[in-house]
């Protein structure tokens, strides 16, 4: 077994050592990318130092050259290697992230669900089923009082229609005779007027409407006053 291998075994096994959380893992995983980073580019400035040497010799020191070369080749092969060892870090830090959010979201389901069964425990559904029922019945109480207090009163509207109706007859009669009576009729011979013919008391009795039927009597009197203003102009 490899040194590393005996290693993980060992630290795996020791009961002394606590589990780390998984903040602290996320932490720790960070600082090494951070780390290698760093190792990353300190490599790769001494490929170009090492680069720059073996040019520098060429063919006058050719096993100077040669040494530069050899460096550059290691130094390559630990960026190759941290490269994926990077690589691997990253993907362990993700999962780990993902494995954390995952435990996260999992406790905050548990913890609203408790406060949801704990707040269910004071709720009864027939009492609940009373509520609304007593809502109901006071929202209709409150609609029944809303429509009283928008109905009219109706004060002082208790009154016959017919009667007004004829007063209101009497009342236009009354205005007709007034004007009828204003009209100037021209100075002409009255042998010139038409012949009116006479009317008797027991005529004019004859063609008075009854009371119920007062409105015919105005239309007549007003075609009569119509033909006479039509005669006086």
């Amino acid at each position: 077994m490899s040194k590393l291998g005996k290693f993980f075994k060992g630290g795996g096994s020791s009961k002394s050592r606590a589990a780390a959380s998984a903040p602290e893992a996320l932490a720790r995983l960070r600082e090494t990318e951070e780390m290698l980073g760093k190792k990353q580019e300190y490599l790769e400035n001494r490929i170009q130092r090492e680069l720059s040497l073996a040019r520098k010799h060429g063919t006058q020191n050719k096993r100077a050259a040669l040494q530069a070369l050899k460096r550059k080749k290691r130094f390559e092969k630990q960026l190759s290697q941290i490269d994926g060892t990077l690589s691997t870090i990253e993907f362990q830090r993700e999962a780990l992230e993902n494995s954390h959010t995952n435990t996260e979201v999992l406790r905050n389901m548990g913890f609203a669900a408790k406060a949801m069964k704990s707040i269910h425990q004071n709720m009864d559904l027939n009492k609940i089923d009373d509520l609304m029922q007593e809502i109901t019945e006071q929202q209709d109480i409150a609609q029944e009082i809303s429509e009283a207090f928008s109905q009219r009163t109706g004060f002082g509207d208790e009154f016959d229609e017919d009667e007004l109706m004829a007063e209101l007859e009497e009342l236009e009669q009354e205005e007709l005779n007034k004007k009828m009576t204003n009209i100037r009729l021209p100075n002409v011979p009255s042998s010139s007027l038409p012949a009116q013919p006479a009317r008797t008391p027991s005529a004019a009795s004859a063609r008075q409407p009854r009371a119920a039927s007062s409105r015919r009597r105005a239309e007549d009197e007003d075609d009569d006053f119509k033909e006479l203003a039509a005669w006086a102009t």
